[in-house]
């Protein structure tokens, strides 16, 4: 996601109509002091999900890009729960806001894992279970018949197949937008 999201920081269509990037949650977290990951608990959430809430809320004119959105604040808050690190009350709100927020989103990107490399960057967990079990809540979640699914756009192949599809998904759900402005 991060090699994602450098480029589109770097193609001309994103920096000539003057997208806004957010291309930190968990870390901008833990630089304040919380453990994250598998080591998260629920003041870590809550910190979390209220990054989320400002993502989701700030700016809502402008365009922007998130590299975590209130989905994997939802499915990580889902995974501490299901150990036990993680009260039933966090996990809800995380559910209510994902239900408030979600419909916030023009696309929802999904980056499928099975073409991504676990690098260890000093940040990410390179725990094969957590991000297992990671995967299998995403699923899950997709797996419902939410109405917010017609919204994801699973992003697989190599990182130029990967760009190709998140321009081609922006330029068509630009493309009513600007009719609208004619």
């Amino acid at each position: 996601k991060s090699t994602l999201l450098q480029l589109c920081k770097n193609t001309t269509y994103f920096a000539s109509n003057n997208w806004l990037f957010v291309d930190e949650v968990t870390r901008k977290v833990q630089r304040d002091g919380n453990m994250i990951n598998e080591f998260g608990d629920n003041t870590t959430q809550l910190f979390i999900l209220s990054e989320h809430l400002n993502n989701h809320i700030i700016q809502p004119q402008v365009n922007m890009i998130l590299d975590r959105c209130i989905l994997d604040g939802y499915v990580y808050t889902k995974w501490l729960y299901n150990q036990g690190s993680v009260d039933d009350w966090v996990v809800n709100y995380a559910n209510n806001l994902l239900q408030h927020l979600v419909d916030k989103l023009d696309l929802i990107l999904y980056t499928q894992p099975e073409d991504v490399r676990l690098v260890n960057d000093g940040v990410r967990s390179t725990n094969n279970t957590f991000r297992s079990d990671i995967i299998s809540i995403y699923e899950e979640l997709f797996d419902q018949d939410y109405p917010w699914m017609e919204k994801l756009i699973r992003l697989n192949g190599d990182v130029d197949t990967r760009m190709q599809t998140i321009l081609n998904n922006i330029y068509e759900k630009e493309q009513p937008r600007q009719q609208q402005n004619i």
